[in-house]
């Protein structure tokens, strides 16, 4: 069985206040804790499926600044192979501007930087990898070319592929339907079936008709309510932990990153999915993307504590 993971994906900076609330239109607020930590969508999955005992290659642009070269050095710390993780001669690595509440919801803006310079000639040098790969892990903050151009190599050469549908937007069903698992939060859902809303009562019709658009296996991420997956393997509802959010930054990416991790390794749908909801839970107790993302034994002990009680 092939058990490499190969996300594709962004890389930024991340620039973060955490606040006491969210500020309204034009109003300011001090008193304010700042943090600057390592951060984009790819890279946060990457560093979630390492962390959790995935074997990670990681596709990316940074900048040829000094973010870009912490970066990498980052990544390799978490045993990543960055040997595809490209520097771009005179643009700035991705920044997130990143605003945290009391209760844990955040406003974000992001500068692509160097992740809107991956493109096909950065793809062509990857195909060889993307044939060997167990799993092919991507998200919505790189061009939709090259996503496109991913998921057309990915299914040709029969490889699975992982896409987590964020930021939402176009994507043409001729691609979306070469996508092998789709991961959507229920905003993400609404995008893309044109329902007014994907409730938990809704969720089993969004995820029908996103089958109906090719996709094999749907999981639609639900907040507390859990997750509901249509699959092959099981259909239903898994529920989620219950802990006290300090930052919502991550937490998808952390989902998605464990996993894949956990898939690649054998668990069933139903367990891998228990497995990101814990790693997600775990993830929105502490502040910051990639500082928050747990490590193996962290998740595996808070799942044991949990079916004590």
């Amino acid at each position: 069985m092939k058990n490499d993971i190969l996300v594709i994906g962004s890389s930024n900076i991340d620039l973060i206040m955490k606040m006491g609330r969210l500020p309204g239109k034009g109003e300011t607020l001090t008193d304010c804790d700042f943090m600057q930590t390592f951060g984009g969508k790819g890279a946060n999955q990457a560093v979630a499926a390492a962390r959790a005992g995935g074997k990670v290659t990681f596709v990316s642009c940074v900048g040829d600044d000094d973010f870009g070269t912490s970066m990498i050095n980052n990544y390799r710390n978490d045993g990543i192979k960055t040997d595809f993780v490209f520097t771009e001669k005179g643009v700035p690595s991705g920044t997130a501007l990143i605003m945290i509440g009391g209760d844990g919801d955040n406003y974000i803006t992001v500068a692509p930087g160097a992740n809107y310079k991956l493109g096909k000639s950065h793809i062509d040098k990857i195909e060889n990898v993307i044939e060997k790969a167990g799993m092919i892990v991507m998200q919505y903050e790189i061009l939709t070319s090259t996503l496109e151009e991913v998921l057309k190599i990915a299914s040709e050469k029969g490889t699975p592929t992982m896409l987590n549908f964020a930021p939402a937007k176009f994507l043409d069903n001729q691609f979306l339907s070469k996508v092998s698992i789709l991961v959507v939060n229920e905003t993400e859902a609404q995008y893309l079936t044109k329902m007014p809303s994907v409730s938990p009562d809704k969720a089993a019709d969004a995820a029908q008709i996103l089958r109906d658009k090719g996709i094999n296996t749907i999981i639609i991420t639900l907040g507390i309510n859990g997750s509901y997956i249509l699959s092959n393997d099981f259909t239903g509802f898994v529920p989620s932990f219950k802990v006290d959010a300090v930052d919502a930054t991550a937490a998808g990416d952390v989902y998605c990153g464990t996993l894949a991790a956990s898939l690649i390794e054998g668990k069933s749908m139903k367990e891998a999915v228990r497995f990101s909801s814990a790693a997600a839970a775990l993830c929105v107790t502490k502040l910051g993307a990639q500082p928050s993302a747990p490590y193996r034994n962290e998740i595996d002990n808070f799942i044991k504590n949990k079916n004590k009680t």
